[in-house]
């Protein structure tokens, strides 16, 4: 019989986890904004999106919903507002066929089959296009390039089985990523292009890098150059995994278009050798390039996302720039190593991307506008383009909610749409607007609807950030429910449920999950612990070399603080984790058995040593304080190393019952690491039990498999 029983599903976890998310958003033209929200289905086990368009943004509380099509994979709006670019895919059974469509209003100016050409469009965050060129006649996008399948080819099978890298989680079909250049002829007659009045080319380098470069988040500069960013392959002719990565070999190129690339003569797919400039170091990671353009549309500026290659796989973030006129780069936002008591900015934590547009204008002044990680929160920074001063416009004050936000978009003028939340209240979006006196003006456009039982259940939570006293400057998040809190008897049963990474970190933002199991009568506690973003790179680089030690004491520390504020107690706690929260959970049932009662794990790292089939290998030797190298081997040596900082060496302390959560595709941290745990707590005979998804990825995010995951947690703590 399993040791996990089902004791049926929440209605509260389906109706917070199938909640809007907005996502994205853009302004498209006069008082127009168009959020999208990603929605999960768990009826149809998928995950939808919906659009929202407001009209009036200021001045009214009109808007439409319609669903979206999942034939659209990709769309964006032209600087001048008047046209949209969608990539839109459509399937048939076992037949898919790709389209690029340029809409004028109401009217398709251009479209054009791109099937044979390429394979499916890029739309992820590491290399996904989608850029108008100034004139609008132009349009840049990101696909993944075929393997030439010309028919009057070799009979060479070689080529179709050479062995490719590709870009790691969550995907093994990403390896071939090459910017698509569309170019098509208005009709005086306002018809739709003819075919001989397009064209399509795939840009590659004139002079072939030693190591091969991949490109993506391409953008125009003018009509012939543009800037992206290079993915390079490493010495040993591997492709780090770039999910979650800030590290990885890649720089910013500038591409310049050549004259031969005219409609008149050039076949549709060709490939077109470009002069190429890489502008960025070879030991700085770069990314994200933004043009700025001056009042007459001419680009004076680009600005880029910078961290150091190798070391940690997140770490504090520069914003570089570069003057188009004079050539001459410049840091605007240097890496913060601590915060001080005058200053406490701990520097810059955006997300792996800039947005599309990040320009916000207040009177004579420009902005680049970022969401960034402060401590336990995120929060909006306004940050000067000359002098690269930072404000932040978000900050918390006394007695307010702990507000986390995000930036989706703004109108490159003087407004701006943000999403925020707290952990006890779902996303709201709000329009941010400068008035006639540069007055920062807020509004909300659009707020969640729940159920009068949802909406009542959630007014019990309350949350709190702590500080760990002993360890600063560490902070854990409280969320526990008011009634079970101050409820006669023994204290609630604790969840400690430290975060991945481990240099990501928990945040004020509302997440379905923890609030749906806070609304089971537990207490959260989600410890940011050393080597968590948003505190200063000190304390990101302090970790390494201690992972295993550092972190795990952080963790206990943490539950003593609950213990003695009063707001737990002994004998009543539980804990959880995912990856590297996954390995710290694994770490402090065996170096501290008798602490917890029970705990759940989700893709944990549980023996460093071997995760040299990850699509990070370099990961462990960072954070266990040794030197990757493309010639690195997995000595003896190093195991012994890695083996002894690792869960799997506390194995015969733990005796806590044990859920472990694997994700049969997982290329992260692969499933091996778990199914050993596993197989080494049964011989033991200690209490185990495993729950195994196929198709799922490292974040065990599908609709089904997060559902499962989070039932399985609630009932295996009972």
């Amino acid at each position: 019989m399993s040791l996990l029983q089902h004791t049926g599903p929440s209605t509260l976890y389906t109706e917070l986890a199938e909640l809007p998310l907005p996502v994205s958003a853009e302004f498209i033209g006069g008082d127009v904004a168009r959020i999208t929200y990603s929605v999960r289905d768990h009826e149809r086990n998928t995950i939808r999106s919906l659009t929202k368009t407001f009209t009036g943004c200021i001045t009214s509380e009109h808007h439409t919903t319609s669903h979206d099509s999942s034939e659209i994979k990709a769309f964006a709006t032209s600087p001048s507002k008047s046209r949209q670019a969608i990539l839109r895919e459509v399937s048939n059974g076992t037949n898919t066929k790709r389209f690029v469509e340029i809409w004028a209003g109401t009217q398709i100016e251009a479209s054009l089959d791109v099937t044979k050409y390429h394979d499916a469009f890029h739309t992820d965050n590491f290399t996904f296009s989608l850029s108008f060129s100034p004139s609008e006649t132009s349009l840049l996008y990101t696909a993944e390039a075929t393997i030439n399948s010309d028919d009057n080819a070799s009979d060479d099978p070689y080529p179709k089985f050479i062995y490719t890298p590709h870009f790691g989680e969550p995907s093994r079909t990403k390896k071939r990523s090459t910017i698509f250049l569309f170019r098509w002829k208005r009709s005086t007659a306002f018809t739709r292009a003819a075919k001989e009045d397009m064209l399509l080319i795939a840009l590659s380098l004139a002079q072939p890098t030693q190591i091969p470069v991949l490109f993506g988040q391409a953008t125009f500069a003018t009509e012939d150059v543009i800037y992206a960013s290079g993915h390079e392959h490493t010495k040993d002719g591997r492709l780090l995994g770039v999910k979650w990565c800030f590290n990885r070999p890649m720089g910013i190129w500038e591409i310049k278009i050549p004259e031969s690339a005219t409609l008149q003569g050039t076949p549709l797919g060709a490939k077109i050798s470009c002069n190429a400039l890489k502008l960025t170091p070879s030991e700085r990671s770069c990314r994200s390039p933004r043009v700025l353009y001056n009042d007459i549309q001419i680009p004076t500026k680009l600005f880029w996302f910078s961290n150091p290659v190798g070391g940690p796989h997140a770490s504090c973030v520069s914003l570089e720039s570069r003057d188009l006129t004079t050539g001459a780069d410049k840091i605007l936002v240097d890496v913060v190593m601590e915060p001080t008591p005058d200053n406490d900015f701990p520097g810059l934590y955006p997300n792996y991307n800039m947005p599309s547009s990040p320009f916000l204008r207040r009177g004579d002044r420009i902005y680049i506008v970022l969401h960034s990680l402060w401590r336990s929160r995120s929060t909006i920074l306004f940050i000067d383009i000359e002098s690269g001063a930072i404000s932040d416009e978000t900050k918390l004050r006394g007695g307010e909610p702990l507000y986390s936000w995000d930036l989706l978009a703004t109108d490159d003028k003087t407004r701006f749409i943000c999403s925020r939340s707290t952990p006890t209240t779902p996303s709201e979006v709000l329009l941010g607007y400068f008035d006639q006196h540069n007055n920062l003006n807020w509004k909300v456009l659009d707020q969640p609807t729940l159920s009068f039982a949802a909406e009542n259940a959630l007014r019990d939570l309350t949350a709190s950030i702590i500080p760990i006293g002993a360890r600063p400057p560490t902070e854990t998040l409280v969320i526990q429910s008011k009634k079970a809190s101050t409820r006669p008897g023994p204290k609630p049963i604790c969840v400690t449920h430290p975060h991945g990474g481990p240099h990501a970190s928990s945040t004020t933002s509302f997440n379905p999950g923890t609030a749906a199991l806070a609304l089971e009568g537990y207490t959260l506690s989600l410890p940011n612990y050393t080597g968590s973003m948003g505190f200063g790179e000190k304390y990101i680089q302090k970790l390494l070399g201690h992972c295993g030690t550092m972190d795990v004491e952080d963790v206990v520390e943490s539950v003593n603080e609950l213990i003695q504020l009063g707001i737990s107690e002994h004998g009543r706690q539980v804990i959880q984790g995912g990856s590297h929260g996954g390995f710290l959970t694994a770490h402090l049932i065996g170096q501290y058995p008798t602490l917890f009662n029970a705990a759940v794990m989700r893709n944990p790292v549980t023996s460093a040593g071997e995760l040299t089939a990850s699509d990070i290998p370099d990961w462990a030797y960072a954070e266990f304080g040794l030197q990757f190298t493309p010639d690195s081997l997995m000595t003896p040596t190093t195991f012994q190393k890695m083996f002894e900082a690792s869960p799997i060496a506390h194995i015969d302390s733990v005796r806590a019952p044990v859920l472990l959560l694997i994700g049969e595709d997982d290329l992260r941290v692969v499933p091996v690491q778990g199914l050993r745990f596993y197989h080494a707590l049964k011989g033991r005979e200690r209490r185990v039990e495993m729950l195994w998804f196929k198709g799922e990825t490292h974040p065990l995010d599908g609709v089904e498999a997060a559902r499962v995951s989070w039932e399985a947690g609630r009932d295996w703590f009972k």
